[in-house]
């Protein structure tokens, strides 16, 4: 830990770290925060990933693990914490982290098992909660294509709680390069597309073999020449009156039928 009074929201360490809220200070220095206590226990899980933790004396006080943990401890007061952390009510601890991607092509190298591929995902929270649920299923790689959103964006690490931190991540700028990727790498890529033409409770076989799941951006879905670049179109079935059902939960039902299917053989 660093001794010395808690540094003020005026210091300059402080001022040059909150500059890491934009994506292109993020980009250019390919540094990002975790805020909260289960992102920054997610990120000291991940060796080398954790630069500094900043937290409050209070939080410091709570989070004794943690402090062991951390390569660098240091205290700062309510008021810098709080120009740190985008929530409403921090919880008094930030981590400055390493990015965590690697090229898609080291990451296809040997061919993994499961893959969710987001294509143009915009929403932050949408994002994160893709890649939790990615986790949760026990995929081996999420990929973030397209104009998908910075998965390093505050909100996309909240709402992963943890889970960016728990499996590889890639960034892929052209959505079709990552389809084709995939498809060289001898995955079977299927995309979630509500006009499908393979209803995902019928889809039986086709979920066992290794699988890259196509989702696409939560107002328009998949754009019709990247869905035809996929296998095959797989609907999720609607037995209700609702018109449709959002990309998380969408990607949670896909993700899980296929680990299901996987480890049932």
């Amino acid at each position: 830990m660093t001794p010395g009074s808690p540094l003020t929201a005026g210091n300059s360490r402080v001022k040059d770290t909150r500059k890491l809220s934009r994506r292109s200070d993020r980009s250019e220095r390919r540094l990002f925060l975790a805020d909260g206590p289960r992102a920054v226990e997610g990120a000291l899980s991940r060796a080398g990933c954790v630069v500094e933790v900043f937290a409050t004396p209070a939080a410091t006080e709570q989070h004794t693990d943690l402090v062991a943990a951390a390569p660098v401890w240091t205290l700062v007061d309510e008021r810098a914490l709080a120009s740190l952390s985008d929530s409403v009510s921090p919880a008094g601890v930030v981590a400055v982290c390493r990015f965590l991607d690697r090229p898609l092509e080291h990451l296809l190298d040997p061919a993994p098992r499961l893959v969710a591929l987001c294509a143009d995902v915009r929403d932050p929270g949408n994002a994160g909660t893709v890649i939790r649920s990615a986790d949760a299923a026990g995929a081996d790689l999420v990929v973030m294509a397209g104009s998908s959103v910075d998965a390093y964006n505050p909100k996309t690490v909240r709402a992963s709680v943890g889970s960016l931190f728990h499996l590889p991540l890639a960034v892929e700028p052209d959505a079709a390069a990552a389809v084709r990727a995939a498809k060289a790498a001898g995955l079977v890529v299927l995309a979630a597309d509500g006009g499908g033409d393979i209803d995902l409770y019928d889809a039986g076989e086709l979920l066992i073999q290794p699988t890259a799941w196509l989702f696409g951006n939560e107002a328009w879905g998949l754009p019709a020449e990247l869905a035809a670049l996929a296998d095959h179109r797989v609907a999720i079935p609607i037995h209700g009156r609702a018109e449709s059902l959002n990309l998380s939960t969408a990607a949670a039902l896909c993700l899980y039928a296929s680990a299901t299917a996987q480890r049932a053989h």
